[in-house]
């Protein structure tokens, strides 16, 4: 018999269908590896109680959160040792995430294995980034 479970890409990021709804958000978090599962929760817990009518879809192995099904504001996706949030429109955010994109708009976030995150700090910026257009993808 197959095996079931999902297949790991590179990084260990889960190979999960496209898909619209919560349901494929929490099939790529229960996939994410090790330590990656707990802060995958994590993150989504955060994102849903800064946002509670948040929309959730999975689509190129990620997770995205939007205001409408089709513009996206977050994703987040695994590397080997540490998670990478991206911020669609982060450089319109105060203050700015730390990490910056070759893309002009686009911040990141890293939370590493450890899992050291300023859940507060993470909420506000959920909180601005929901409020700002989001991305067509």
């Amino acid at each position: 018999m197959p095996d079931p479970s999902p297949r790991l890409l590179s990084g260990g990021n889960p190979q999960i269908p496209k898909g619209y709804g919560d349901a494929p958000v929490q099939a790529y978090i229960a996939a994410m590896p090790g330590w990656k599962s707990d802060v995958g929760r994590r993150l989504d817990a955060i994102i849903t109680g800064a946002v509670p009518d948040v929309r959730k879809a999975v689509k190129w192995n990620s997770p995205l959160y939007g205001m409408d099904g089709e513009t996206w504001f977050l994703s987040f996706h695994c590397f080997d040792r540490y998670i990478k949030i991206a911020f669609h429109r982060g450089a319109d955010l105060k203050p700015l995430p730390p990490v910056a994109s070759k893309q002009v708009h686009i911040r990141y976030l890293h939370v590493p294995e450890d899992g050291t995150l300023d859940e507060e700090q993470f909420a506000d910026w959920v909180a601005q980034a929901a409020r700002l257009p989001g991305e067509k993808m």
